[in-house]
Formats: structure tokens, C-alpha cells, sequence
């Protein structure tokens, strides 16, 4: 049996569905498409029973890849809990009247009940039960009210207990829908006055052109500042002392075991400097990749990962959309693409597979091939901030300061050169809310270890294969052929080619293979730069594949390369 948990977006169904099947989850993408969906599983009565958070949607009538996949799930499951925002009843209405006319077993789950009470909203519950012919829950999905008689009601309507809970309503136009919902409403809501409160003034002004602009930039401006504080403690408590009081003691044992040198040695341990394990050059499975996972980059992915939680589930990032729009549009998008923007600064896979929200076809092209050229995801810039930051301030401003050039003038040029339309922004925006610090911290876990699982793999393989390739000589051989590029155009030594390479496989590893090589700021900068805007890692170049095909896909290969080429160019000839 599946039981799919369906609602227009931003109205609490992952807490709901979270509630119903704890944390036990799994992601998977709809067959034939790139649109991602969750499942677990609810004991019924001893019987297991497969829950779906569907991608949630405004209508049954679809205008995105993620609508036509709710469409299609519909027509799969034996029972909807259609989830409905109680603070915004008349919006999410149509979408269970037109649930309702395709005579689906369905429940409604009143989420967000306690903000109704804030707000003056008052609703007559058993009314509303009475005139949509269906069961209507109350629920708090953050804190769990109301999910036990949620629960029952499943039972029963399992059960076939009411039978005339099933409705036949016959199809109507959107029209006669909306006229409907305003009557509804009508009879089972009621407003009571009441000053604003605190909250309410803050999303007014976050919304506000100007004052919003200037909260925008103190929220993300602290986000990074937090961001880079989280991070810088997790390395300076916990991640370097471990592994310079613990592990490293370790590999020195090791290494006479496996004869201190020698190709077995310098994969496992990795090469001795000067007689010891140099965590940045020795490139050993045990020596360098793991450091680089759990020393360098996983701090900075906890403390992202945590504070983007943040900002989903307190509400910030719609407000962010609408503030960004008219941006947006110049670049060929529309507000809400904001959204894959900031999720590619914490990892570039699912910021472009979130651009399946984007309407057209046009849109999901050039947000993707941007996030891939202008936006450096969290182990990236963790090695950026690490490395560059060594220079002083000023250049790794310089960094971001380049890539953001580069974001708008190629969202200009491919605004003006690929065809198509970009549709205007509806959103609908939610109340500010406090999330729960359970809540936020499933939702940290989850994203880690999946960011764990999916990463080591690819870092240890990176680092594997730098081993093996640096003793075969093949990097040297590669270096003296793009000789005229690297150090001719952009000012790099002919060694930092590898680092490029290497880029494809993993970026935060390639700039780490920078540290040895003695730069000055300026090159740092530039390689820093390049490194960025050029070939996204294997795992975000698979992505692009699967979500724009191999056609758009090539295209947007040959953006990375030639850009690129350009800003190393300029910035060899603009840096002092």
C-alpha cells in the first residue's frame, strides 16, 4: 500500500511525513526524470505500510517537471493526505478540490494549526470536514500535534470507516473551483483583530525593497561569517587534534610495515616529507584523502548545511526569491532561481538538480551552467578560505569578486543568446517560524552523511589517481604540452595544470595540490579563479548530464572552458 503526502510547497509536509515515518529515509528520483522524492515507511495496524513526500505542487494541471511528476505518483497511490497550510487556507484549497474530483481516498491534514491561533485565524474544523466530505486533522507537524489522530484516521479510512467519506465530485473549470474555495472559506473561516506582532514586522521589512535589500545583506554576510566560525572551530578543536595526536602517530607505524617508500607506501600512506606525513602533499588514501574529507572540507559542509536548515524552515529564502527577481530576470530567470543559487554554495549536485523547480527549459540551461561556472560549493570554498586566506582578506575577496563578475556578465550574454521564454515569478511566501532544534538537526544529519557517502568515494579515487599518475610521469608530460596556455596566458606555473585536472575529480582536492607549489597571491587568485569557473567535478558533470542531456550539456561545457580561459587571461592582466 503507498500513502502519499501531497500539498502545495512550503506547507510542512517533510515535518509531517518526518512524524509519520521518524528518520529512517530514503531519496530516490522518479524513473525517466531527475526529480527527487522521499519515502519511508508508517506501521499500520502490523502492516508496513510505504509513505512518499511527493514534490510538492499548486495543481494537478502542470507547468514544471516536478507538478508532472506529482501528476503521475497520484495515479500510483491508494491514499492522500493532502497537507494544507491552515495560515493560508484559501491558496491551498484548489489543489484539494481538484484532488477531491479525482474521487482519490484522501485525508486533510490542517498543518501549521498553531500559527492559526497567532494569526486570528479561526476555523471551524468539523465544518470544513462536513462540507469537503473527508476527514480533516489538525496537525503541528514541527512538534508532533495532532500526527497520533492523523494516524487514526488512516486506520479508518483503511478500514473503509467512513465509506461516505469518498466523494464523487464531478470536474470544474479553475473558475468554478476558485468560486467554490471563496465560499468555502466563507463558511468555515473567520478573522479576529489584533496588533502585529514582532515577527510580522520583520517579514514585512525583509520583504521591503530597500529595507529588504539591506537585511539580505547583513543575513547572508553573517551566514558566511557563522559559517566560517562554525567551520574554523570544528578544524581547530577537534579535526587537527585529531589528527595530529591520534592518526598521524598511527601512520608512522605503518609506514615501515609497507617498507617507508615504494608504490604500495605512497598510495596507502602517501610519500614522506622531509621524513614525516605532510597532510597537503604526501597523497596517501590514509594520509591526504582522508584529511582532506574530514579535516578540510567536512567542517565547512556541518556549518553550511546547518545554517541553509536555518533559513528553509525560518522562511528567509522565498523572501530572498522575490528581493532577487528583477536581478534575476536580466539573467534569463526569475527570482526563485536564487534558491539552486545558494544550495550550489554548500554542493553543486543538488543546487542543479533543484533547478527542476525553474519552468522552462530555457531557465534550468542557464541557472545550471551558472552554478557550475560562478558558484563554489562548500568544500571548494573551504579550501579557498583556507588557502587564499593565507594571503590576506583582500584576495580571497578578490575570488569571489571575479566569480561573481563572471555569474552576471555570462547570465547577461546567455539571457541575450538562448532562446526561449522566463516566466514570471509566483510564489507564494510563508510566515516566519521558528523550526525546532530536532527538526533542523535530522535534516543536518541527513545532508552530511549523504555528503559523506557520496564524497570519499571521489576524494580517496582523486587522490588514488594523482598517486599513481605522478609516478608514472604522465602530469609531467601534460604539464610541458599546455606549457603555452597555463603559463603564458594566465601566469601559472606549468605544474599547476595538474591541479586543473585534477579539478574534474574533485576541486577542493585540486586546490589543495596548489599549497605546494609556492605561489604568489596573484596566482593564487587566478588558479583559485579558473579552478571555479572550469570543468565542474564528476559528480555535478553527471548531474548536468542527466538533467540537461548531452546536448545542453556540451554546451555548457564549452561556457566552462572558454570562460574560464577568459577571467584567468584578464585577471593575469588586471592583478598587480
Amino acid at each position: 500500500m503507498k500513502i502519499l503526502l501531497m500539498g502545495n510547497p512550503n506547507v510542512g509536509k517533510s515535518a509531517v511525513f518526518s512524524r509519520l515515518t521518524g528518520t529512517r529515509v530514503i531519496a530516490a528520483n522518479y524513473p525517466g526524470t531527475t526529480v527527487g522524492f522521499t519515502r519511508g515507511y508508517l506501521n499500520l495496524a502490523g502492516e508496513r505500510v510505504e509513505v512518499i513526500d511527493v514534490p510538492g505542487t499548486y495543481t494537478l494541471e502542470p507547468t514544471s517537471k516536478a507538478e508532472e511528476v506529482a501528476v503521475e505518483m497520484l495515479r500510483e497511490g491508494d491514499l492522500v493526505i493532502n497537507v494544507v497550510d491552515a495560515t493560508n487556507l484559501e491558496r491551498n484549497l484548489n489543489l484539494t478540490l481538484q484532488l477531491l474530483e479525482r474521487q482519490v481516498p484522501m485525508l486533510v491534514a490542517l498543518n501549521m494549526w498553531d500559527d492559526t491561533h497567532h494569526r486570528g485565524i479561526n476555523i471551524d474544523v468539523a465544518r470544513l470536514e462536513e462540507l469537503l466530505g473527508v476527514p480533516v486533522v489538525p496537525t503541528v507537524g514541527v512538534t508532533g500535534e495532532g500526527i497520533r489522530e492523523l494516524v487514526a484516521g488512516i486506520r479508518e479510512l483503511v478500514a473503509g470507516i467512513p465509506e461516505a467519506g469518498m466523494p464523487r465530485a464531478a470536474s470544474a473549470s479553475d473558475d468554478e473551483r476558485w468560486t467554490k474555495v471563496g465560499a468555502l472559506i466563507a463558511r468555515v473561516q473567520s478573522l479576529t483583530h489584533r496588533h502585529h506582532t514582532w515577527r510580522e514586522v520583520m517579514e514585512d521589512a525583509s520583504s521591503h525593497p530597500v529595507s529588504g535589500l539591506l537585511i539580505a545583506v547583513v543575513v547572508i554576510a553573517a551566514t558566511f561569517w557563522i559559517v566560517r566560525l562554525i567551520g574554523e572551530g570544528i578544524i581547530s578543536y577537534i579535526a587537527d587534534p585529531f589528527f595530529e595526536n591520534l592518526w598521524t602517530p598511527l601512520l608512522m607505524k605503518l609506514s615501515p610495515l609497507l617498507g617507508s617508500e615504494g608504490f604500495w607506501h605512497n598510495i596507502v600512506v602517501g610519500k614522506l616529507i622531509n621524513g614525516e606525513i605532510d597532510y597537503m602533499q604526501s597523497f596517501g588514501l590514509l594520509s591526504t584523502g582522508l584529511y582532506i574529507e574530514f579535516a578540510v572540507v567536512l567542517p565547512y559542509i556541518i556549518s553550511f548545511y546547518l545554517l541553509l536548515g536555518i533559513l528553509e524552515d525560518v522562511g528567509y529564502l522565498p523572501r530572498l526569491a522575490v528581493l532577487m527577481d528583477t536581478l534575476l530576470h536580466r539573467l534569463g530567470l526569475h527570482g526563485y532561481a536564487i534558491i539552486p543559487n545558494i544550495l550550489g554554495l554548500g554542493c553543486n549536485v543538488p543546487a542543479i538538480m533543484a533547478t527542476r523547480i525553474l519552468e522552462s527549459r530555457r531557465e534550468r540551461f542557464i541557472a545550471a551552467t551558472l552554478i557550475s561556472i560562478g558558484v563554489p560549493c562548500a568544500a571548494l570554498q573551504a579550501m579557498i578560505i583556507g588557502l587564499v586566506g593565507q594571503q590576506g582578506f583582500q584576495y580571497v575577496a578578490m575570488v569571489y569578486g571575479s566569480l561573481l563578475v563572471a555569474w552576471i556578465v555570462i547570465g547577461l550574454i546567455l539571457n541575450r543568446t538562448v532562446r526561449g521564454y522566463s516566466p514570471e515569478l509566483l510564489l507564494e511566501i510563508p510566515p516566519y517560524r521558528f523550526p525546532p532544534w530536532r527538526v533542523i538537526g535530522e535534516k543536518l544529519w541527513m545532508r552530511v552523511s549523504g555528503f559523506i557517502v557520496e564524497a570519499l568515494p571521489i576524494v580517496l579515487g582523486a587522490v588514488a589517481a594523482v598517486s599513481i599518475l605522478y609516478m608514472f610521469g604522465v602530469f609531467d608530460f601534460i604539464a610541458n604540452i599546455t606549457a603555452p596556455v597555463i603559463q603564458g596566458l594566465m601566469g601559472l606555473p606549468k605544474e599547476s595544470v595538474v591541479a586543473i585536472i585534477i579539478g574534474f575529480l574533485r576541486k577542493d582536492v585540486a586546490v589543495g595540490m596548489l599549497a605546494p607549489l609556492a605561489l604568489t597571491a596573484k596566482q593564487m587568485v587566478i588558479s583559485s579563479v579558473v579552478l571555479a569557473m572550469f570543468f565542474p567535478c564528476v559528480a555535478t558533470f553527471v548531474i548536468l548530464l542527466r538533467e540537461l542531456g548531452i546536448k545542453d550539456m556540451l554546451k555548457a561545457s564549452g561556457i566552462m572552458i572558454v570562460s574560464a580561459l577568459i577571467m584567468g587571461g584578464l585577471l593575469n592582466l588586471v592583478i598587480p
